[in-house]
């Protein structure tokens, strides 16, 4: 997966919005064209959703391939944000959801 930034974010690695309450190592931001396309994939898998209490963030994990998956953040105002990451790295992360009460699971 290719990373674009915009100019004036040249040099600066992607991440994940403050309010996600972790941070991995690699991690590829993709366009919402293509994000929503692989996430809406009938070979992906999703992994789970997650939403913020207070600020009404929401967070969903798919996984795409066996070493690939793909976090999806949504603001407040709807703008949905795409970013892929390794699965090996994301298992601990997710984890992370579980223990802040901040954050719960959406069945």
């Amino acid at each position: 997966m290719a990373v674009h930034s915009a100019q004036g974010d040249a040099g600066r690695a992607a991440g994940l919005p403050d309010v996600v309450p972790f941070e991995l190592s690699y991690l590829s931001r993709l366009s919402w064209e293509l994000g929503t396309r692989i996430v809406d994939d009938e070979e992906s898998t999703a992994l789970g959703t997650w939403t913020h209490a207070d600020r009404r963030w929401e967070v969903s994990v798919t996984k795409v391939t066996s070493e690939t998956a793909v976090i999806r953040t949504r603001t407040p105002v709807g703008r949905e944000q795409f970013y892929g990451a390794i699965c090996t790295e994301l298992r601990a992360a997710i984890e992370s959801f579980e223990t802040m009460p901040s954050w719960q699971r959406v069945e």
